[in-house]
């Protein structure tokens, strides 16, 4: 998935720092509808980074209760952004 896509299918832009809350908040109830009916695995993954991004995502445990390899893909995804967020 392209994120450019994703941020104007979700927010009408590609630049979040033009919108308002209002628009934020719309896009994020959109994007949290879509990941909870999304049952291609790849694509529910990729909305589930963009909610992680967003701040919005639920934890892996939760998010891909029932898909065990989506589960550890998540904690990897968020082991590694923490390592890369951490200060030196």
């Amino acid at each position: 998935m392209d994120l450019d896509a994703l941020l104007l299918r979700y927010f009408d832009t590609d630049d979040l720092g033009a919108i308002g809350v209002e628009a934020m908040a719309r896009g994020c109830e959109q994007l949290g509808i879509d990941f909870g009916i999304e049952q291609e695995p790849s694509r529910k993954f990729a909305l589930w980074v963009l909610m992680d991004a967003l701040g919005i995502a639920p934890l892996p445990a939760e998010a891909f209760e029932k898909q065990p390899q989506l589960r550890v893909a998540a904690d990897d995804w968020l082991r590694q952004t923490d390592r890369l967020t951490r200060e030196p």
